[in-house]
């Protein structure tokens, strides 16, 4: 009996593309070759492959034109992400066509990501290490470099998702009071005194830190505007490791040259691996390149799953276990 045929769509793991290529008819990507980002070609090589599934990333344009345009042939679409909001899931319904994504597994790294961001943006960790490799440290002085601490700080989770709530318990560690913004409250068992707000206004209000966990869409599109971070503190600092675009880069740009915002951390962008170059011109904002779920461990964790929902669905013709469809 015939593998089905895999197209990878991105250079994946060692050890996750051993195993696509001894489950299925794998056709890799090995040099991480950019054709990913054009819809058309994607389409134009599963059709050349009459490929059963597809297995994309974050970013790939998995709209509906790509999808109108990808072969009879295929029977899921699995991204190596939590996210899917590349992928319009409603044509792929349509079309019969399964969507899968690989939760859980990398909670923990991304919420690692975004402490590591609000490290920085307190410490001015950005800046710091800028000023040592140019070679214009001349030693410590009283005053140089001056942050702020975050014990103590209020933290302002906007999302208490999975990754939302492996941050509330980092924050802890650091004496900080954690409170959240989502569409409903938690039980008692996961807040874990964490303080819930029900509005926007108060929630920005009292916050000394914001750090975004939010799904793409146009729901949480540019959520975090110029009216919103006028609401905030004076000398607060913006966190971003979920989706770029809940962020209105212009607004945040102008906060911080203000000094309304005092730093800034992202990880994520409206349109990367394109960054607004307004960044870069402020010391203020520590910029990361998407590392958020970027461990070896997690990583793996995300290909194997990744391929346990293309066998259920290729393979041994049953429901994946990480549908979204």
């Amino acid at each position: 009996m015939s593998k089905p045929v895999l197209l990878i769509t991105r250079k994946l793991p060692e050890a996750i593309e051993v195993r696509a290529a001894r489950d299925f008819d794998a056709r890799l990507n090995p040099n991480d070759d950019p054709w990913f980002r054009s819809g058309a070609e994607i389409a134009k090589r599963a059709t050349e492959a009459q490929a059963a599934g597809v297995l994309c990333a974050a970013g790939d344009p998995m709209n509906a034109e790509t999808i109108k345009a990808l072969p009879a042939s295929v029977k899921a679409i699995a991204t190596f992400s939590v996210g899917y909001d590349h992928i319009d899931v409603p044509a792929a319904t349509a079309r019969g066509i399964v969507v899968t994504n690989t939760p859980e597994v990398l909670s923990f790294a991304t919420a690692e990501t975004a402490m590591t961001l609000m490290l920085m943006a307190a410490r001015r960790a950005g800046e710091g290490e800028r000023m040592v490799r140019a070679g214009k440290w001349e030693g410590w002085a009283p005053t140089q470099l001056m942050g702020v601490t975050l014990e103590k700080k209020k933290l302002g989770i906007l999302g208490m998702g999975r990754i939302g709530r492996e941050l509330a318990d980092m924050a802890r560690g650091f004496k900080m009071e954690i409170h959240y913004r989502d569409v409903n409250k938690l039980p008692p068992e996961l807040e874990k005194g964490a303080i819930y707000h029900d509005s926007d206004d108060k929630f920005l209000a009292t916050i000394d830190v914001i750090s975004m966990h939010v799904p793409g869409g146009d729901a949480t599109r540019k959520w975090l505007n110029a009216e919103r971070l006028a609401k905030m503190k004076k000398g607060s600092l913006v966190v971003n490791s979920g989706r770029g675009g809940s962020v209105d880069d212009e607004a945040l740009i102008a906060a911080l040259a203000s000094g309304h915002i005092r730093a800034a951390g992202l990880d994520v962008y409206d349109g990367e691996p394109v960054v607004n170059p307004g960044y870069f011109k402020l010391e203020s904002v520590a910029l990361l390149p998407h590392l958020g779920s970027a461990t070896i461990e997690t990583r793996a964790a995300m290909g194997q799953r990744a391929l346990e929902n293309l066998d259920a669905a290729l393979r041994l013709g049953t429901k994946p276990p990480h549908a979204v469809n």
